[in-house]
């Protein structure tokens, strides 16, 4: 089964919890802290696999969940990292973060790799918070939470040519006679309903790769027939071949097919109708081919290639067209690069670091980096002390008075209550 896009949710791994322990050695305070760091929570790694020509794996596996690091020990044992979880996918895709809307990586070699989901630093144990004031701290952390995203992964086909055009005009039939590629092929609308990729050789040596895709009707890049599926995938082409049926053997229009199609690589992406179009006119072979041919002329003042794909006749000379169009194409990105979460300057993005709001006399302080704090925060002794200081460091105190909060208000952060304390 041909799947090129899914949506999957992917969660880090939570960093080790450090470790509160002391060691009991005479001239050292309290014994001395003893306890070692978390390990770190296992990040999740897309890469590229050459053998892949799918996303089916990821179809059944929404949720990707990576592992925790081991805790901290006592006798400064620092908790061991887990292992990165490397997931496999074919070359062309592009993983887009859905609550941004940013791309996170677009994978286009052998090999490229990408972390999208880092893992969470393991939290300190005692040891680390050790200073000259406090030479035997009593707290630890816990380990930072690993990132949680939901993914929208696409694949669009490396190819450097797309055969474009309506059901049947014989698309699959030139592919087959060109490469080695075995599309199915029969004589009713739809026969292709994947995209199918061959690699051509044109006689005097040179190669492309080829991507036959589902036809096109009228209407396809708002959904009709199966064409909006895949007309991603021609979005990585350099050149389009565009396939007429020119003997109009279905009681079709050779000159509104030309325009039809257009229309709907325009509505799509505009990028696409500026491709440059290698028109390839075909089943010459039939009656009315050659009459519909000069009308098509007359309308268009464009090269056409006539060919007919059933006895191979003109597709040398067609191939050798496509050669030369692709020789005057430089490489360019798919993407502009302010689409790319790389790019992003948060510097320009001020946003403020929290939100105190007030729902039915409790006050309800928000933000990541409080969160953060709080899930890696072990509310015992002096690490809860340790919480509060931070906490007006960060002006969360400052802000709750000037909205007018009394010291014994009630003060609400995630799923836990505090006390407004002077």
């Amino acid at each position: 089964m041909f799947v090129d896009e899914v949506v999957i949710k992917v969660e880090a791994g939570k960093g080790g919890d450090g470790c509160t322990a002391f060691r009991r050695e005479k001239f050292i305070p309290d014994g001395g802290p003893f306890g070692g760091n978390g390990g770190r929570g296992a990040s999740i790694i897309f890469k590229t696999d050459l053998g892949l020509r799918t996303l089916l794996d990821l179809r059944y596996n929404k949720l990707i969940k990576a592992p925790k690091g081991a805790n901290g020990e006592g006798k400064n044992k620092n908790g061991r990292s887990a292992k990165d979880v490397v997931i496999k996918v074919p070359v062309g895709t592009t993983i887009k973060d859905v609550d941004t809307g940013l791309i996170i990586a677009d994978l286009t070699k052998k090999d490229d790799e990408v972390i999208v989901a880092q893992g969470g630093r393991g939290g300190r144990g005692n040891t680390a918070f050790a200073t000259a004031s406090n030479p035997a701290p009593n707290f630890s952390e816990h380990g930072e939470p690993g990132e949680e995203k939901t993914l929208k992964v696409e694949l669009r086909l490396l190819a450097d040519v797309g055969f474009v055009g309506m059901p049947s005009v014989g698309k699959s039939t030139i592919l087959s006679k060109i490469s080695a590629s075995k599309p199915k092929i029969a004589a009713y609308h739809f026969t292709t309903l994947n995209p199918n990729l061959g690699v051509v050789k044109v006689i005097d040596g040179r190669t492309f790769v080829a991507a036959d895709l589902p036809g096109l009707i009228k209407g396809a890049s708002l959904g009709e027939g199966l064409g909006d599926k895949f007309l991603k995938h021609i979005q990585r082409t350099k050149v389009i071949a565009h396939i007429i049926d020119m003997s109009g053997y279905e009681g079709r229009n050779p000159i509104e097919d030309y325009e039809v199609i257009n229309k709907e690589l325009r509505d799509f992406d505009e990028k696409l109708i500026k491709k440059p179009q290698i028109i390839i006119a075909n089943k010459m072979d039939l009656e009315g081919a050659e009459e519909n041919l000069k009308r098509f002329k007359q309308k268009y003042d464009l090269p056409v290639y006539e060919t007919s794909a059933i006895n191979g006749s003109g597709l040398k000379k067609a191939l050798v067209a496509i050669a030369d169009e692709l020789d005057k194409q430089e490489e360019k990105p798919l993407f502009e690069e302010e689409a790319f979460e790389s790019h992003v300057l948060y510097k320009f993005k001020k946003e403020q670091p929290f939100t105190i709001t007030r729902e039915n006399d409790i006050y309800v302080v928000k933000g990541k980096e409080i969160e953060k704090l709080f899930k890696m925060t072990k509310f015992t002794d002096e690490g809860a002390v340790r919480f509060a200081r931070k906490l007006r460091q960060m002006g969360i105190d400052e802000k709750l008075l000037e909205m007018g909060a009394k010291y014994g208000d009630k003060v609400q952060i995630m799923d836990m209550i505090f006390e407004f304390k002077e």
